[in-house]
């Protein structure tokens, strides 16, 4: 899983998605990994949201801001075409700002799309799709496994059809999006996920104060830990309000430098022509403008150079801050806006912010941080999180939250939605008088300005019993100006048609209707969803039971109605008989019973007691009903039940028509398509870098001392003419070559220089492996006597050890003896007999043999012996003589020198057992 941030990427040109290599929440799990994208194939840990599209190949990022000279095939600033009809003025400013694309009208949609060729065409969903697959090919990468799901982050004044068509975009790249998160949201998640410590009960507020290229925004968001019954007090932060302006950003500012050097170079008459009318020309001062903006933000002045603007003509001209700050002074009224927009959003006021944090590209520009500084009356302004990377860190930290794989502390996040929708729809009303009909139209608020999500909820259409249809449309929006209004598109969103309610209000007349319920749901992504209408309705159901004799007599015992029944309202007594008490009998102790402290006597007596006065109830009863000669109480018990069915739901889309599903199954293998052709074309352009640098270091290497060792002349001339061969074969018809071809060639070259190669690898191999081999030849001979000077009473090892340790030492040198001297009589150029693998497998056997030995002395106990009779005479004392210990000598890796006289075990050391 991984982490996308289109944050950076549409607000700075120079900046995109941020990644931190090898960071904690890439470590967590080598089954599912989360990162935030980082170029890493860009030095500045950011890359550019821009795509360039030429004949067989595409680049991404600042390489496709490099190709100025062809600027029709490089496309960016997609953000402003996103959900935006043809006749959107956002679209009429996309054209005027980039004069060399051709935008055309979709017919079906309304939407636009770019017309590079007759017979090729994209739309900017499709586009984003390509950016946000090169993302997904840098993770995989840096994960070396698929990658399919991912956290967006989104400006948070997007509208519903901006959200949706980024979640096509995504569609289109084969991406499963987990969330789109508001890109002020996640600055403040990675805010608050470092300062966990000082969230606390008391509600702390900070504003985020983020300028990218396109817009600013400004964000008031509190800090309180909240109490929750899953996982207890958790720290939670809440949007409380936002402002932003979307056409204040440092990309406005940029093209402003770059129309004031079109101004100068125009004034300078170099050239007769217009520079202004030249897209290359002015594509490369854009360059350069954006480079002189940054420059000046540490600079009072610098020069800007282009060289060969235009007919071959250099380009050079100083320009000053206070020149730069001259041209954007309008801009730089506007800085405050968003601050007081958000206050007034959150009725709050500025003493009640504790800090103001800045976070992207455009606020190191230091005019505008001078003018926030002069609106917001502080003495200093907040830099202490990453102004690129704060969204992306943000994000990722949400995408481990959601991911199963992964287990982060919570940090609950409470977004807002910025724009209000409500429900509306038309009820018919008739006069009671003149019998006119008429319609009423209602307005129902479902959720309103900076409501919170995700969230449910239900409304309920009352008086309906036939098929109706509601819109759902956006609220009050008068906060915003009315350029902004015109940006924003449409205000309907979507017309629900219900059908099925009267036939189901017909099968159900007899019941009791509670409404058609329409449940909606604003999800995690912020995009309102309807789940589901139902026509809900209650039905009474009547149950009866009778109550006889039997059961009134239960009733006496206690279990009855409330309501006593006449003449038994008193307790009944029962007192021992006369006759008993004047013969003389003791009366029988009172039974208690375990239910009451009332004393009472047989059962028997009290049954029959109990029948009697109920003889007496009845009797009364009868005499009181006349001609009733009824002897059974009924009793019956209402009850109801609720019933609900699905209505039929067609939704008519009214902002911004989805593209059909065929439509996304054909830009998705248009997009699959260009994937492969560049994955085609780097496999190819591999391997034909590997055939060529084969060549030269092949050729290089017949030059070598050790290569022509190996090789006779005639073997190395041979060699030199297929590698000649080959290289003007790569000058006149490789490059042209297939993949296949050239891999071909590739294997031909190598089978030809593969036993050259083997014989210098092996006597590259020799001295070491045979020094390691002497050396534990050395050391075992060493630890076999040493073992076999042990006393036989302290003998931890068996003959048959110590003899298969003796057989495995004599076979092993014998081998290498023999083997040394019959490769000595052998040519290099011959293929070797002394092998390092066979090498290699006696050293392995040797030191196996050694290690078994070792291991059973390490754990071997030690044997205990018989303490010797004492022959001296009595008084004196029995003193345990010490038993001296053998110390085996440290085993060493050198093998001995055996002119040095020195003894092997001077030598010897245990590491390597």
């Amino acid at each position: 899983m991984f982490t996308f941030t289109a944050h950076h990427g549409w607000k700075e040109p120079d900046t995109g998605c941020s990644c931190l290599p090898g960071s904690g929440f890439a470590q967590m799990s080598r089954e599912r990994k989360v990162f935030m994208i980082d170029s890493f194939r860009e030095s500045r840990r950011k890359t550019a949201t821009a795509v360039c599209l030429k004949e067989n190949e595409r680049l991404f990022g600042d390489s496709a801001l490099g190709s100025v000279k062809n600027p029709k095939m490089v496309y960016r600033h997609l953000q402003s075409l996103l959900g935006k009809r043809h006749d959107s003025p956002q679209v009429a400013l996309y054209q005027k700002r980039f004069p060399e694309h051709q935008l055309h009208e979709d017919p079906v949609r309304g939407t636009v799309y770019f017309k590079s060729s007759e017979d090729v065409q994209y739309t900017p969903e499709e586009l984003l799709g390509m950016v946000l697959n090169y993302s997904r090919g840098l993770a995989q990468d840096f994960a070396e496994q698929p990658i399919k799901d991912a956290v967006i982050t989104v400006p948070a004044f997007f509208n519903q059809a901006q959200r949706r068509a980024v979640l096509h975009a995504a569609q289109m790249a084969g991406l499963k999006v987990l969330q789109l998160i508001n890109d002020n949201t996640a600055v403040a998640l990675n805010y608050g996920v470092f300062r966990r410590k000082d969230i606390d009960g008391t509600a702390k507020s900070v504003m985020f104060y983020d300028m990218g290229s396109s817009s600013t925004t400004a964000t008031i968001v509190t800090y309180q830990t909240v109490k929750t019954k899953e996982s207890g007090s958790q720290p939670q932060l809440q949007i409380r309000g936002v402002g932003f302006d979307l056409g204040l950003g440092g990309f406005e500012m940029d093209l402003r430098v770059r129309d004031h050097l079109a101004q100068i170079f125009n004034q300078q008459k170099k050239s007769p022509k217009d520079v202004k009318e030249n897209h290359r020309a002015m594509a490369k001062l854009l360059k350069e403008a954006q480079r002189l903006k940054t420059v000046l933000s540490a600079n009072m002045e610098f020069t800007a150079q282009v060289e060969g603007l235009m007919d071959d003509i250099d380009f050079k001209a100083k320009v000053t801050r206070a020149e730069f700050e001259n041209l954007c002074a309008d801009l730089f009224e506007r800085v405050p806006g968003p601050v007081q927009d958000a206050l007034t959003v959150a009725e709050m006021k500025l003493e009640e912010i504790e800090q103001i944090i800045l976070v992207g590209g455009s606020t190191r520009v230091p005019k505008v941080q001078e003018v926030l500084l002069k609106a917001v009356g502080r003495e200093e302004l907040g830099k202490n999180i990453n102004a690129d990377e704060a969204a992306a860190m943000g994000a990722v930290y949400q995408a481990a939250a959601l991911s199963k794989a992964f287990k982060v502390k919570p940090f609950l996040v409470r977004d807002a939605a910025i724009f209000p929708i409500q429900v509306e729809f038309s009820r018919e009303m008739e006069e009671e008088e003149e019998g006119i009909k008429t319609f009423k139209h209602n307005k129902r608020i479902l959720f309103q300005r900076m409501a919170p999500y995700p969230q449910r909820k239900v409304i309920t259409f009352n008086r309906y019993n036939d098929d109706f249809e509601f819109n759902i449309n956006y609220g009050d929006l008068s906060f915003l100006s009315e350029a902004d209004l015109r940006v924003f598109g449409s205000l309907n969103l979507t017309t629900v048609r219900l059908s099925g309610v009267g036939d189901s209000f017909q099968k159900h007349t007899d019941a009791e209707s509670k409404g058609i319920k329409a449940h909606f749901n604003m999800d995690e992504s912020g995009v309102l969803l309807l789940d589901r209408v139902s026509y809900t309705h209650t039905r009474t159901h009547t149950h009866t039971h009778h109550t006889e004799l039997g059961n009134t007599i239960s009733t006496l015992f206690g279990g009855g109605p409330s309501e006593p029944a006449p003449n038994v309202t008193d307790p009944v007594q029962v007192a021992a008989p006369p006759a008993a008490e004047e013969a003389g009998t003791k009366a029988e102790a009172p039974v208690r019973s375990p239910r009451c402290n009332q004393t009472c006597v047989c059962l028997q007596e009290l049954f029959l007691t109990q029948i009697n006065v109920f003889l007496l109830v009845k009797e009364e009863k009868e005499e009181e009903k006349a001609g009733n000669t009824e002897t059974e109480k009924k009793i019956k018990t209402q009850k109801k039940m609720k019933i609900s069915e699905d209505v039929t739901v067609e939704l008519v889309v009214n902002d911004l028509p989805d593209p059909t599903a065929d439509d996304l199954i054909a830009s998705k293998k248009k997009l699959q398509d260009l994937t492969d052709r560049d994955l085609a074309k780097h496999e190819r352009e591999k391997m034909l870098n590997s055939l060529e640098a084969f060549i030269f270091e092949t050729q290089d290497k017949l030059h070598q001392e050790e290569y022509q060792q190996v090789v006779t002349e005639e073997g190395r001339e041979h060699i030199s003419v297929k590698l000649r061969e080959a290289s003007e074969w790569m000058d006149e018809d490789g490059y042209a070559a297939t993949t296949k071809q050239l891999k071909d060639k590739l294997s031909q070259l190598r089978n030809l220089c593969k036993d050259m190669f083997f014989r210098v690898e092996e006597r590259r191999k020799w001295p070491e492996r045979l020094a390691a081999l002497n050396t534990l030849l050395n050391t075992s001979a060493f630890f076999l006597r040493s073992a076999r000077l042990i006393p036989e009473e302290d003998q931890i090892f068996t003959e048959v050890e110590l003899n298969m340790l003796e057989k495995v030492i004599n076979e092993t040198s014998v081998w290498k003896n023999e083997t040394v001297l019959e490769q000595e009589k052998r040519s290099p150029s011959e293929r070797p007999v002394l092998l390092s693998k066979d090498i290699e497998a006696k050293l392995a056997l040797l030191d196996r043999e050694v290690n078994y030995l070792l291991n059973k002395a390490k754990f071997a106990k030690p044997k205990i012996k018989s303490k010797p009779k004492n022959s001296t005479s009595a008084g004196k004392e029995n003193k345990t003589i010490p038993v001296a210990e053998e110390t085996v000598p440290p085993v060493s890796e050198e093998s001995p020198d055996p002119q040095s006289g020195e003894s092997p075990a001077e030598h010897l050391t245990p590491t390597r057992f």
